[in-house]
């Protein structure tokens, strides 16, 4: 039996940060009023930041270099790996990471800036590397969009993870960065179950739409593929064949998966979500993942962070892998060019004057 959360949002508690060494609790023989029960709004703050492409060494990830035009992520996957990462503002990985976004405002500024740069070798970029770049607040503040202004003019390519139908907005900047190869765009498709995603990431696209936002960016040319993510053992692993099936229908080319982590804070925000929503399934969603992990919620060690092993592990790498031969997709992603690479010129300064 799938029940909702209750507050509308992926995570329903806030635990403390882990560098935060006061915790505020409330007394639970205090009766709250309504007004003191109802979850804030989404607020959002400006980041300034003085720099915007992150680079990363670790052995588990597939990219070095991302950008990130936000901090915390409004589409609320209460599995979400980024969620940790508020805890460095003095906020909770729970429901202040989807209820407090920090803005990059100046994002494709940075961006060009640090393309001009002398020291910048053309490589691949994500977008993003952490959190969604498609997330609600993208509709009004478009940094992502001038995010791939920016590398159109360069013509450095990139590529885009999302959930988020938002994405075919810009299907014209990408269409002219498919042009020079530089861009490819996974859409993330986690189960195809409504009710499952509206309790599972409740602010992202439904299945559906992310499903048409393939089908939209196939046909102008864009190179896009289905990230099959994270796997839920005991959850959604039965649907993979039945994402890439629908995925494969409406264009995508081609396919790749993760099996979920649960880092720092989000083990506790998972388990607790899953006696909220799916308790039945608790226990064996929860053995599943020991399964994998060598007894444990979550591996840290570099290089294996990322792996699954046991027999779990294995039934899901083999269902993916019939699963994609049978719908023609290739599998993990399309290799992108940095050969047409070029730095616009500078204004001179007299022209500045005008």
């Amino acid at each position: 039996m799938l029940r909702r959360p209750p507050n509308g949002r992926g995570a329903s508690i806030n635990p403390v940060g882990r560098f935060e060494s006061i915790e505020y609790v409330v007394d639970p023989d205090v009766e709250l009023a309504p007004e003191e029960t109802v979850v804030q709004a989404t607020r959002f703050f400006r980041d300034p930041s003085r720099s915007i492409i992150a680079s990363n060494d670790s052995p588990d990830v597939g990219f070095d270099r991302s950008v990130n035009p936000y901090r915390g992520c409004e589409h609320g996957c209460v599995y979400c790996y980024a969620r940790p990462t508020h805890e460095y503002l003095g906020y909770s990985a729970g429901l202040d990471f989807e209820t407090k976004i920090m803005v990059k405002e100046d994002a494709p500024a940075l961006l060009r800036k640090e393309l001009m740069a002398k020291s910048w070798r053309p490589q691949l970029i994500g977008l993003s590397g952490v959190t969604d770049c498609y997330q609600p607040v993208e509709r009004t503040a478009k940094l992502t969009r001038g995010c791939l202004e920016v590398l159109v003019e360069f013509r450095n390519p990139a590529f885009v993870v999302t959930k988020n139908h938002l994405v075919t907005r810009d299907v014209d900047v990408l269409a002219e960065l498919a042009r020079w190869n530089c861009i490819s765009v996974q859409i993330s498709v986690t189960t195809l179950d409504d009710g499952l995603s509206r309790a599972m990431e409740p602010r992202a696209s439904a299945p559906r739409r992310r499903l048409d936002a393939i089908a939209e960016l196939a046909a102008a040319g864009v190179p896009v593929g289905v990230l099959t993510a994270p796997i839920i053992p005991g959850l959604n692993d039965h649907e993979i064949p039945s994402i890439l099936a629908e995925a494969a229908r409406r264009g995508a080319s081609h396919a790749s998966y993760t099996v979920l982590r649960l880092p720092l804070g989000v083990k506790d925000l998972f388990v607790h979500w899953l006696g909220e929503v799916v308790p039945d399934r608790k226990a064996k969603v929860l053995n599943r993942i020991r399964e994998m992990r060598d007894g444990k919620l979550n591996n840290t060690k570099f290089g294996e962070r990322m792996k699954a092993t046991g027999v779990f592990a294995e039934q899901i790498r083999s269902l993916f892998e019939i699963s994609c031969r049978r719908e023609g997709l290739a599998r993990g992603w399309p290799e992108l060019s940095t050969e047409h690479f070029r730095r616009p010129e500078a204004p001179s300064a007299q022209l500045a004057l005008f």
